[in-house]
């Protein structure tokens, strides 16, 4: 009943949500944290669920991406409903592409695995560069996501549309990786996380639950690189770098890879973050000092902190509640500290 009503919540806060930020800045910002939270989910189904520290996972949302870019443009001048069905293409593209690298990936666990998934997402990444033809060299391809005439007042070229139609796929996304973890697949995708040998002496071979999980894994980060493709109407080879695996890596893990809400939280926070690069050009730095910060002190997240919080609530213990406001108060002092003797330098 109360995985119901949370559920439920769920619902009502993305549907209210344009009616409390209706300036267009903010819906492209919740529109941009409603994807990030599809890819940080289906992140968390590698790393939190079954143990697989990757370091390609832009690969397989920013291969989507270019897939959704295509299908619009050869779409282009048809009824605008075909663009519910895109995120569904960049799902599709995002699986066949986990089935084909991910059979290479998975062949391995641990560190090895880790180091093959950054292999193979350099390799996507100059091969990106390397045919302009399909991915559009530097610049990239963009696309526009009007596709035709209005369908019941309904054209997509609207921020508010936008965010509605990623509000869709992302609760219908977050429902089905909840979902899949309380099948018999996500149970013994923990058990091989925690102690493969014991799995495989129960009859299942690890290195097959980890493949099927990566696939599951990469359908659900093609609807969110299709999405986020939808969104900005572009699709460059800065979708499948690195740095875009990095940030995917660090907003899980901020979120909590321990908690299945961990993930969206991490993700709201890291695109909040990156929206003060109009204020401020230390936002990086604010960033990474949060992660060494959920590293040292808080390894379950933002989400695990969270719930010691109500913990905590219950059972008041002002030592803790004065030690947590002394360190809020420090990093609060810090923040100012490094802004002014950023501003004196010079800095803008």
């Amino acid at each position: 009943m109360t995985r119901k009503w949370a559920w439920m919540a769920f619902a009502l806060v993305l549907l209210a949500a344009p009616w409390v930020f209706r300036q267009s800045a903010a819906l492209s910002l919740l529109s941009q944290c409603g994807s990030m939270m599809i890819l940080t989910l289906s992140y968390n189904m590698l790393l939190g669920q079954a143990g697989m520290l990757s370091f390609g996972h832009a690969m397989y949302s920013g291969l989507a991406a270019f897939a959704a870019v295509h299908v619009m443009n050869r779409w282009a001048g048809g009824s605008p409903a075909a663009l519910v069905l895109v995120p569904l293409v960049g799902g599709c593209a995002g699986l066949l592409c986990g089935a084909v690298f991910g059979f290479v990936t998975t062949r391995k666990a641990g560190t090895a695995l880790s180091m093959i998934s950054l292999a193979l997402a350099e390799l996507a990444a100059a091969g990106a560069l390397m045919l302009p033809g399909w991915f559009g060299g530097e610049s990239g391809i963009s696309a526009d996501r009007v596709l035709g005439a209005p369908l019941l007042g309904i054209d997509f070229a609207s921020q508010l549309q936008v965010y509605y139609l990623i509000a869709f796929w992302l609760f219908v996304s977050a429902a089905a990786m909840y979902g899949l973890t309380r099948t018999p697949l996500g149970r013994i995708a923990n058990a091989v996380r925690d102690n493969p040998e014991r799995a495989a002496f129960i009859g299942h071979d690890p290195r097959r639950v980890r493949y099927l999980m990566f696939m599951l894994s990469a359908f659900f980060a093609g609807i969110g690189g299709a999405l986020a493709a939808i969104n900005f109407e572009i699709a460059s080879a800065e979708n499948l770098g690195l740095l875009r695996s990095a940030q995917i890596l660090l907003f899980t893990f901020i979120g909590g890879i321990g908690y299945f809400f961990g993930p969206m939280l991490g993700a709201l926070a890291g695109v909040l973050f990156s929206a003060l690069s109009t204020y401020t050009r230390g936002w990086q730095l604010y960033l990474g000092l949060l992660f060494v910060i959920v590293v040292l002190f808080a390894p379950g997240g933002i989400a695990g902190a969270l719930v010691k919080a109500l913990a905590m609530r219950r059972r008041p213990a002002l030592p803790s509640l004065l030690r947590s406001a002394g360190w809020l108060l420090l990093a609060g002092c810090s923040v100012v500290l490094i802004e002014m003797l950023y501003r004196r330098a010079g800095g803008v």
